[in-house]
């Protein structure tokens, strides 16, 4: 069901609801109004009416008959509702000004006090005269009252209840003027294409609306970031994968046409070189693709360094070995904690494995890679020629690799170790040794 037939369906089931309350407090509010007029006039008339007997002599009322009121020139005015009665001390009726139904005397009686009188129910007022030489009784009937009230609030509900089916096509416009907004966002957002992610202008969108615009913006936004990405991966992968495969589609010629055991040896040793070149680069395409996809660290825990190095300088020792080069840690001094972060270990691995990797490749034959920790940091570090400023401003930039080069790699490794650092909030500097030879990389906090 939508919004606007709920909205409606809601409005159709409060109003006759609320309707019914207000009812029920107007007959109630009216009742009691009604009840105070005739209350008042009945209390006035009674006194009256013991105001005319206190000035009567007593020689004139002595031996008086019961009088009877004549309904004569009554105007608009129901007399057969009301009823007037007095009584002396001795219980004798001196005044009655009804046939018929005759008000009951009760010598006890003071105030008001609810009766029924042939089976009609009527309210009647007592007064006792200050010397008790008689008894005065005005009655009304209750129906008068309620026909009253009853006239009152159907001259109220009437006009109401005329007036519904206008009131009702009121709401229903003022419902769908209301969604407008949402029905104009509903149409801008079908007639997009796949493509445009443009974000939802929020100038003009209701309060209510503005969260949900902007949580639809921030979608748009990820979601562009991430087909970028994958551009941006599909684009590199089809640029960095054609000279790879063109040379091992090159050495797998020359294998299958090498005339004798030594020229295949040699064309086996390229081609393999060339699949492991093209393994490094996949493997390393890959890790790139999955850090730029990540929002943050999927797992955070105190990282223990010992572990982490261990298993650094054993993945990298092969290399090492094969180049001459000698591997070296310097720890920091007792009690002082190396880089004390939170972080992913695997992540962090992987991190100083490229940096390490990295020192080995391009340092000179029979020199050293160190791997030193100091107070708020750690460097990896080699014995190579330092690089130039142009070098330097170029290093982490993907795919790119400096000229001159005879280590195989890809020019990830240095792209990826910045993407692990952004995302354990630290930062990656590239630039020459303490003695101004050399290259040096250090981690550091942002």
């Amino acid at each position: 069901m939508s919004i606007q037939r709920r909205l409606l369906l809601y409005l159709l089931m409060c109003a006759p609801l609320v309707w019914g309350v207000a009812l029920f407090i107007s007959v109630d509010r009216a009742r009691h109004e009604v009840n105070e007029l005739f209350d008042t006039e009945m209390i006035r008339l009674a006194r009256q009416v013991q105001a005319t007997l206190s000035s009567t002599q007593p020689a004139e009322r002595e031996g008086a008959a019961p009088a009877q009121s004549s309904a004569a020139d009554a105007g608009e005015a129901d007399v057969r509702d009301l009823a007037i009665a007095v009584w002396d001390a001795g219980g004798q009726l001196l005044l009655s000004d009804r046939e018929g139904v005759q008000l009951p005397r009760r010598a006890e009686a003071a105030g008001f006090v609810d009766l029924t009188l042939e089976a009609e129910p009527w309210r009647v007022y007592y007064l006792q005269s200050a010397g008790g030489q008689w008894l005065v009784a005005a009655g009304q009937k209750a129906y008068e009252r309620d026909e009253l009230v009853f006239d009152l609030t159907a001259s109220q509900l009437g006009p109401w209840l005329l007036v519904l089916p206008v009131l009702l096509l009121a709401m229903a416009w003022a419902v769908r003027r209301a969604l407008a907004p949402v029905h104009q966002l509903t149409a801008e957002l079908q007639g997009r294409g796949p493509n445009d992610l443009q974000p939802v202008p929020q100038s003009h969108a209701p309060a209510e609306l503005k969260p949900l615009v902007g949580a639809m913006n921030g979608l748009f936004e990820r979601i562009d970031s991430m087909l970028a990405r994958e551009r941006r991966f599909t684009a590199d992968a089809a640029h960095e994968l054609r000279t790879p495969l063109a040379v091992l589609r090159a050495q797998w010629d020359v294998v299958r046409r090498s005339a004798s055991a030594e020229e295949r040896a040699a064309a086996e040793a390229k081609l393999g070189a060339g699949l492991e070149r093209m393994d490094r680069l996949v493997t390393q395409m890959l890790a790139l693709s999955r850090l730029e996809a990540s929002a943050g660290l999927g797992h955070s825990s105190e990282l223990r360094w010992p572990v982490i190095v261990e298993q650094v300088i054993s993945d990298c020792l092969p290399l090492a070995e094969r180049r001459r080069i000698e591997l070296a840690c310097d720890w920091p001094a007792p009690g002082e904690h190396a880089l004390p972060l939170l972080g992913d270990e695997q992540l962090m691995m992987v991190l100083l494995r490229n940096l390490l990797d990295n020192a080995v490749r391009y340092a000179p034959p029979g020199t050293t890679a160190t791997l030193r920790f100091e107070p708020g940091r750690l460097s990896v570090e080699n014995e190579g020629e330092p690089l130039t400023a142009e070098q330097l401003a170029r290093l982490g930039e993907r795919f790119h690799r400096s000229e001159g080069q005879a280590e195989s790699g890809s020019g990830l490794g240095l792209s990826i170790a910045q993407r692990i650092a952004a995302l354990h909030r630290l930062k990656l500097a590239f630039g020459a040794g303490a003695d101004g030879r050399g290259f040096r990389a250090v981690l550091s906090r942002a």
